[in-house]
């Protein structure tokens, strides 16, 4: 993990794996499992970024200080095996979003990014990078993103006119997380890009699409076990070769055509991970719910059968 500081601060690229976060089967925190994660990801799959406690790391059914003890032991765990750590601090209350702003700041994270408050919503443009100029204040000397994901938020505001002279308000911004479908869109994202900005795709079923566009590299949950596939996918479009790189992604798309017919939800997909890393994850947090077994059995037998 990188404690450049802002101003050569390495650009954050390829695959970044949205982290799920750790729990016990009592529904709380377990830190313990979060070193022999990154393990997993580095030597397993070839992940060396990391996006935590994010939509796939239930940040909203988190304290305060949970996504603190998150945030210290994921910077922690991965200093000196992980390139960048990229914590989300985005909530509710900008109070609480500049708070863990600050704490991101201290423990030595390599950036921070913002949701878009999802309950009293920004109504235009202005009043969301508004919101964001607040959080990014208290935290000047970290790279800031914008994690754009309408579909969550119910934020219908098109990114390329959030980051419209942006960096005006928020000299230390560096980029997109841009988690929506609308490639129109990303595409003038990355049209309107900057050298020192990475435009980041977060839809993994369509990320060769993205890359088509200009995609910087890739935020996602699926990379947590498709991260070795979809570095191949991303060789394979890097040296022109498109047969292989759709290939790879229709595999993808395969799987996840398969599990959203079973009900492909978070609960699913962290159910996936714990069965192809061998790791304890535990269940989601209610509201959501866990995984039945017998499609958690379908799912990773699909995953085998695709992947093997």
């Amino acid at each position: 993990m990188s404690t450049m500081t802002l101003a050569n601060q390495k650009k954050l690229s390829g695959l970044v794996a949205a982290t799920f976060t750790p729990f016990t089967t009592q529904s709380e925190v377990n830190p313990s499992v979060i070193g022999p994660y990154v393990d997993y990801l580095t030597e397993k799959q070839g992940v060396n970024s990391i996006f935590v406690n994010g939509t796939t790391g239930e940040s909203m059914s988190l304290t305060l200080v949970e996504r603190k003890i998150l945030a210290e032991e994921w910077c922690q765990k991965a200093k000196g095996k992980m390139d960048q750590v990229i914590v989300h601090v985005g909530c509710m209350s900008l109070k609480d979003s500049q708070e863990l702003a600050r704490h991101a700041a201290q423990i030595g994270a390599d950036g921070i990014a913002v949701i878009a408050p999802s309950f009293f919503k920004p109504s235009t443009a202005d009043a969301l990078r508004m919101f964001l100029q607040e959080v990014a204040s208290v935290a000047p000397t970290l790279p800031f993103y914008y994690y754009h994901i309408p579909a969550v938020t119910g934020v219908n505001l098109r990114a390329r006119d959030v980051v419209e002279d942006i960096e005006n308000l928020i000299p230390s911004f560096r980029g997109v997380k841009f988690s929506g479908s609308d490639l129109m869109d990303f595409g003038q994202c990355v049209s309107y890009n900057r050298p020192h900005w990475s435009v980041l795709y977060g839809v993994d079923e369509q990320l060769l699409a993205a890359l088509a566009m200009g995609a910087h590299g890739a935020v996602g949950s699926t990379f947590n076990y498709f991260g070795c596939s979809v570095n191949k996918l991303m060789s394979a479009f890097e040296r022109g070769d498109l047969v292989e790189a759709r290939k790879i992604q229709f595999k993808v798309q395969e799987l996840l055509t398969y599990a959203m017919k079973l009900g492909f939800d978070l609960g699913v997909n962290k159910q996936l991970m714990n069965d192809v890393s061998g790791l304890c994850l535990g269940p989601p947090r209610l509201p959501l719910m866990p995984c039945p077994p017998a499609h958690a059995v379908s799912i990773a037998q699909k995953y085998h059968s695709i992947f093997s």
